[in-house]
């Protein structure tokens, strides 16, 4: 067997490893060493290689970023910053019709911004704007169907950990891709909540309604959320008007999120442990996952398969465009089987070199941006697409007495608005790349 038919023979094992439910670092480890043991004949390749990988890819300074944006979520959850968010954005427009769960998407786009991942969001807004949407009387499959299609704005809107493993992968400017990021999610939050407009004028039964507050509530609400707004100003306007890299940005809004949560109280005890801990585990999960798509990488690079895939799609004569639509489908496709950092890792090195080659009319940055931020907004509709979408049962798992099928009902109205716009984006990227051009 030759060593691309091996490199191929590699994906079916792998995804078999996955459905037997594996970890998925794991299954990329295990299929990358044994890979690279069966191409150099059973030499202990992969063992050195595993040295030497371990090495070169946690010793890298941008990879840092990531316990600290970690870190960074942890003491926003306990600084309260997600209850303010939600109280804030509910006093400006839960008295609308569908009000309270636009306030909900409003509060996971601000809680996104000083968080970075979609699966952290969806669980923490849940514990707060869940007991408010049952309480005016929202069905709950339309209220969890809401909260998880919210969730996947924490992981577009800036800053975010999906984007720094991107742009490690593709070597690119971090901070160009968080600048990117910003219109298409302000464009993802707006959508959902004209989503959400349009369900409840079809299923009136769906939603309450709640008195409207006083503008002088309001206006006390909004001031309570400058903690977040004094965070998300520090580190991303920071980063842009140069006085720190990205990695000390996050370091500054670990230290200011930390400093807000302990005013708060929310610090007390073994609190501040506990935020440790967990940002240890999660670190620890992320880098594993990290080194095992380096190792399957490596082993798929000595396979030439990306190579030969490349030069095989250049040879059918598709068009770009085509290209495009294929790849884009199947993350659609893989976003319901495995989580979004899982897929960028395994897929970018694979699919990235093969649309390089092909012209989109930008130039090599503007499209590894443009074409990073696609990817990302279609990984996040995998998580909210049935059956197995991550989003959908983390927050089920926090409302059992709605059936699962009810979510799946709802959430298509969200899957619906994000299919428009990566159509929009596709279509037009001066709308990604507007601010990027504006600004460099």
């Amino acid at each position: 067997m030759s060593n691309i038919e091996i490199g191929l023979w590699s994906f079916p094992a792998l995804m078999l490893l996955i459905f037997l439910r594996m970890p998925i670092g794991l299954a990329m480890f295990a299929t990358g060493m044994v890979g690279l043991g069966l191409i150099n004949g059973g030499n202990a390749v992969g063992l050195a290689k595993l040295k030497t990988e371990t090495y070169s890819t946690f010793s890298s300074y941008s990879l840092s970023i990531v316990p600290l944006f970690l870190l960074m979520g942890q003491f926003a959850t306990l600084g309260g910053m997600s209850q303010a968010l939600f109280r804030a954005a509910e006093s400006w427009l839960g008295h609308r019709r569908g009000g309270v769960a636009m306030a909900a998407v409003g509060a996971c786009a601000g809680f996104g911004a000083i968080c970075g991942s979609s699966l952290a969001t969806a669980a923490t807004m849940s514990q707060v704007a869940l007991p408010e949407l049952k309480r005016y009387g929202y069905s709950g499959g339309f209220s969890t169907a809401t909260l998880a299609a919210g969730g996947t704005l924490g992981i577009l809107i800036p800053p975010s950990v999906i984007l720094v493993i991107y742009a490690i992968l593709t070597e690119q400017n971090i901070a160009k891709l968080f600048l990117a990021a910003f219109i298409p999610g302000i464009l993802a939050a707006i959508g959902y909540m004209i989503t959400i407009a349009i369900y409840v004028r079809i299923n009136p039964k769906s939603a309450g309604t709640r008195p409207a507050m006083p503008m002088a509530e309001r206006f006390r609400a909004l001031v309570d959320v400058w903690p977040v707004m004094l965070v998300f100003l520090a580190v991303v306007g920071g980063i842009y008007l140069g006085w720190f890299t990205p990695t000390e940005g996050a370091a500054v809004g670990a230290l200011g999120t930390g400093l807000i949560a302990l005013v708060n109280g929310g610090l007390r005890g073994r609190a501040w442990l506990e935020c440790f801990y967990a940002t240890a585990r999660n670190t620890a999960m992320i880098f594993f996952i990290v080194l095992g798509a380096a190792i399957y990488n490596g082993f798929l690079a000595q396979t030439q398969v990306p190579q030969e895939l490349s030069r095989w799609v250049l040879e059918q004569g598709f068009s770009a465009w085509t290209v495009l639509t294929m790849i884009l489908v199947l993350y659609l496709i893989f976003g319901c089987l495995m989580d979004s950092l899982s897929m960028i890792l395994l897929t970018i090195p694979i699919f990235f070199p093969i649309v390089s080659t092909l012209d989109f009319g930008l130039g090599p940055e503007e499209f590894a941006i443009w074409f990073g931020i696609i990817v990302l907004i279609v990984v996040e509709v995998g998580l909210i697409t049935p059956p197995v979408g991550m989003n959908l049962f983390v927050i089920n798992s926090m409302d059992r007495e709605t059936p699962i099928s009810r979510t799946y009902g709802a959430v298509m109205y969200f899957v619906g608005s994000d299919i428009l716009r990566v159509i929009l984006l596709v279509l037009f990227p001066g709308i990604t790349l507007g601010l990027l051009r504006l600004f460099h």
